[in-house]
């Protein structure tokens, strides 16, 4: 039987499956990004990479982790929820997490050979390029190892 694309349909009925990879790896680092990004403005809501003090850096007893700034934290929220928009569609997951991927690789890039901040508007450390590092990763790798569409044949 014909389709209205042009292709055919041999009757076999089909149902979702569940989340892609991509999918998966847009709704758990996406919240968690709008997350620690609003957590952030807790810990620094200024918008300079002042060098004075702690930088604004979310830390536990003296324990530095991660540099954070207002810049920083917007970036924070807004890749959050451009991966939280992207999450429902397979195709449109897959090219967020391949976009994310290689924004934050540059982003690492930048963050290495600078080695305080990036672009003068992000502060960071040996922390938070470990970090870029690892969701450049696995951005990719979630992007790349994941279908355009989830549909598997159901029995009649």
């Amino acid at each position: 039987m014909a389709t209205a694309r042009g292709g055919t349909y041999d009757g076999a009925r089909t149902r979702p499956r569940s989340r892609t990879t991509a999918q998966l790896f847009c709704l758990v680092i996406g919240a968690t990004l709008v997350l620690v990004g609003l957590l952030g403005f807790l810990a620094e809501s200024k918008f300079d990479t002042a060098t004075g003090g702690d930088g604004g850096a979310l830390d536990g007893e003296n324990l530095i982790l991660f540099e954070v700034n207002g810049w920083h934290n917007v970036v924070h929220i807004a890749s959050g929820l451009l991966l939280l928009a992207v999450m429902s569609r397979p195709a449109a997951a897959r090219a967020g997490a391949i976009a994310f991927g290689v924004i934050y690789g540059l982003v690492t890039v930048i963050g290495l050979v600078d080695g305080k901040d990036v672009l003068g508007l992000i502060p960071v450390n040996p922390a938070d390029n470990v970090l870029h590092i690892l969701l450049t990763v696995a951005a990719l790798g979630a992007g790349l190892a994941s279908p355009t569409h989830t549909y598997k044949e159901v029995p009649a």
